[in-house]
């Protein structure tokens, strides 16, 4: 395997060139437009505003990494793309274990640590579902964020109608995701672009849900 070798698996790209897919790499540019409005938001809880502004950095790398994707297309712009998205959800995990359970340290990071086989026992099985074997990777996400909703639902309402909204925003950027090739006979931009537009807002949503629990607004019913 090379890692300069191409890739074309969007419905956007009908050639190697750099700008073959102009609405999925523009539409990166709604990452780092929310990462700055999470950043600046982050800054308004101070002193505790760092976690939330992890986040909003972590985020913005998305939007780079993603945009180097869809532009060079290659299997190292490949990495890019995915590796700050798996540390996002890493990082989210660990935070909400911390903040949202009042785990200690080493208990959060072992919960954070759980996600490897969880996915690796659940992507196989979402593989199987007609029409999402490629988004299979991104699926048991949203269903991991709606059991931390549920599970927090009867101690911490709000955050837990958060992580409810924030699931459901996920779902629907992950139907526009697998949709992208299958529609592609009928909208030769494909859908992909969506997936980049709602997942910025889910993002950046999920980043607020943070950020209002650390502010002290939302620990009760």
């Amino acid at each position: 395997m090379s890692w300069t070798e191409t890739v074309d698996g969007y419905c956007e790209r009908l050639d190697p060139s750099f700008w073959a897919e102009p609405w999925n790499a523009l539409s990166n540019l709604a990452f780092l437009i929310v990462a700055l409005i999470m950043w600046r938001r982050a800054g308004q809880i101070a002193p505790n505003h760092r976690p939330a502004r992890i986040l909003a950095g972590i985020l913005g790398v998305i939007g780079v990494g993603s945009g180097l994707f869809h532009t060079f297309a290659t299997r190292w712009a490949g990495v890019a793309d995915v590796l700050p998205i798996l540390v996002f959800i890493l990082t989210y995990i660990y935070f909400a274990n911390r903040y949202f359970w009042g785990l200690r340290q080493g208990w959060a990071a072992l919960g954070t640590a759980l996600f490897v086989p969880y996915a690796a026992l659940t992507v196989p099985l979402f593989a199987m579902l007609p029409g999402l074997a490629g988004s299979a990777g991104y699926a048991p996400v949203p269903v991991l964020i709606a059991a931390y909703s549920a599970a927090l639902w009867g101690r911490m309402r709000q955050v837990a109608r958060g992580l409810a909204v924030g699931a459901g925003l996920l779902a629907l950027s992950i139907l526009f995701r697998s949709l992208d090739q299958p529609m592609c006979a009928r909208w030769p931009g494909g859908t992909h672009y969506l997936w980049h537009l709602l997942n910025a807002a889910m993002l950046g949503w999920m980043i607020e849900v943070l950020r209002r629990h650390l502010a002290g607004g939302d620990g009760g019913r």
